[in-house]
């Protein structure tokens, strides 16, 4: 088994030392080729943890410079809020629908489907995927590629290599996925092509387990609870039906680290078995950090609102530790692209796979329709040649990111891809035709969280969910007077125009999308 080292962290810029590019002949020639794709996405990132959309809790200067020197998409979301189902309607610009990647728990992908990589391979372009993949299939379309088994581990994590290896490596996923993403644009790729790279963080994925370097960082934060911490789901069965409550469902061991002999949990055998993959020194570290905290915690005895409380500010901390490697290993992805002249010609996206919960009806995770988990962070920093700056505020959604790639590249995009390109909107164009609604569904039910399959429609103004399954219910909000959504208006008679007139069109985009699963409106009238 091959073991390679990793530092443990990484200063914020300035890591990869280059020699200039060698001639302005050679800059030249750099700027004529096509647009080169570094693509970053993480897991679970939302939105309210990144200090360009919101500066109430932790600043990310690395996000923030993508932001800074491109565009904000304020409008960004997913179509699926689930990794896996995300991930396969990314690659491909279809729904989970068409794509058939419905959920985490039965599902495969099937690697012989049109995504952009391959159609990018077909024109000339190096691909390329490091880190996460998470589809349950090996990756094709890809001239290399090293990912983690299923969710990685955080320390010293295992990769499967195009030979079929399981590999040891020896560090913190972070930093090492992102080694391997500078190596090979480095070392391994063909500097007269193109090249196209998916760099696929594990961050910022629950347990939130940081980096050593980074477990004091944080400490001396107190963060308020959001106002509906305590919802109590009032005209929402379905979300009352929930399992991801900080309250009720967040592991005392495996989420928050509070790991004694004498107590146990359901996840306890788990967080012991991330703990074994630790060398000596990372285990002296952790415990050295989480032993007094642990100590103190017991002898609180913590109740009620204080223990809900308690355990909110040890969420926040530790998510916001795991945020502050991925901030500086984006740095680093930066700093190698501008010494070695490549930022003029190269598109570098990031995003996540979905949005999450941070305390927000007093849950972590995803899953629901809900704004927190169906809305994603979209940066882009753009090339020459693109002077849009700012905020766009269309309406996007993650199955826009192929058809995106491809026209950049010059591809003819293929009429089966469901999303639409964001190419004139980052030329600073309003297309007047542009959607007026999105499309979403999540299938996955029963599986972890227990949320209920529903499906719905969102415009500017208002969002129509239905459940379905094992349940029948609909939730109608006002966007602009619940920003929340915390107020049910379905059923309201004066909301009934509105909700006919988003039922017609909830039900034009199952049909535009070839959903099979619809809802009926004749069987809805009885």
């Amino acid at each position: 088994m091959e073991k390679t080292k990793s530092n443990l962290c990484y200063p914020l810029a300035g890591v990869v030392v280059i020699a200039s590019l060698a001639s302005c002949n050679s800059q030249q020639t750099e700027k004529q080729k096509p647009l080169n794709i570094v693509y970053i996405m993480t897991d679970d990132h939302t939105a309210q943890m990144m200090s360009c959309y919101d500066n109430r809790y932790v600043e990310t200067p690395n996000l923030d410079r993508i932001a800074a020197d491109g565009v904000r998409f304020t409008q960004s979301f997913v179509a699926n809020s689930l990794s896996g189902p995300s991930r396969a309607c990314m690659i491909t610009g279809k729904h989970s629908c068409a794509n058939k990647f419905y959920d985490n728990t039965t599902c495969v992908f099937d690697s012989s489907q049109q995504t952009f990589p391959k159609l990018l391979q077909k024109v000339g372009y190096q691909t390329a995927l490091v880190g996460k993949w998470h589809l349950e299939s090996l990756p094709s379309g890809f001239d290399y590629w090293k990912i983690v088994p299923g969710q990685g581990d955080y320390y010293n994590p295992d990769f499967i290599t195009q030979n079929n290896d399981t590999i040891e490596k020896h560090g913190y996923i972070t930093n090492l996925i992102t080694d391997d993403a500078i190596d090979w644009m480095e070392n391994q790729r063909n500097p007269g092509q193109p090249f196209c790279l998916l760099i696929h963080h594990k961050a910022i994925h629950r347990n939130w387990l940081a980096d050593t370097c980074n477990l004091a960082l944080y400490e001396d934060k107190t963060f308020p609870l959001p106002d509906n911490f305590f919802d109590n789901y009032e005209g929402r069965p379905a979300a009352a039906a929930q399992e991801m409550s900080i309250v009720k469902d967040m592991d005392m061991i495996y989420d928050l680290k509070m790991l004694r002999p004498d107590k146990n949990s359901r996840l306890k055998s788990l967080y012991e078995k991330y703990l074994g993959r630790m060398d000596q020194a990372q285990r002296a570290a952790w415990d050295k950090f989480y032993g007094p905290i642990i100590d103190d915690f017991y002898q609180k005895s913590l109740q009620g609102k204080e223990l809900a409380n308690w355990k909110f500010q040890r969420y926040m901390r530790d998510y916001m530790k795991t945020v502050k490697s991925l901030d500086d290993n984006v740095g680093r992805v930066l700093d190698y692209l501008k010494e070695k002249g490549l930022l003029d010609n190269t598109l570098v996206v990031y995003t996540s796979d979905q949005g999450f919960y941070m305390g927000e009806h007093g849950w972590f995770d995803k899953r629901f329709m809900y704004e927190e988990s169906m809305r994603t962070p979209l940066i882009m920093r753009l090339p020459k040649g693109f002077e849009r700056r700012g905020d766009v505020t269309e309406m996007v959604q993650n199955i826009d990111y192929a058809p995106t790639f491809l026209e950049l590249a010059g591809v003819e995009i293929p009429d089966d891809i469901q999303g639409i390109s964001l190419v004139p909107l980052l030329k600073g164009e309003h297309p007047e035709n542009w959607r007026k609604a999105l499309y979403y569904h999540f299938y996955e039910y029963p599986a972890e969280h227990m949320v209920k399959r529903h499906y719905g429609i969102r415009t500017e103004r208002y969002k129509l969910i239905h459940f379905y399954n094992d349940i029948d219910c609909w939730e109608l909000y006002d966007l602009q007077a619940d920003s929340t959504e915390m107020h049910n208006l379905y059923g309201q008679a004066e909301y009934e125009p509105v909700v006919e007139e988003l039922k017609n069109e909830l039900l034009k985009l199952q049909e535009q999308y070839k959903d099979p699963v619809r809802f009926s409106p004749e069987r809805d009238k009885e």
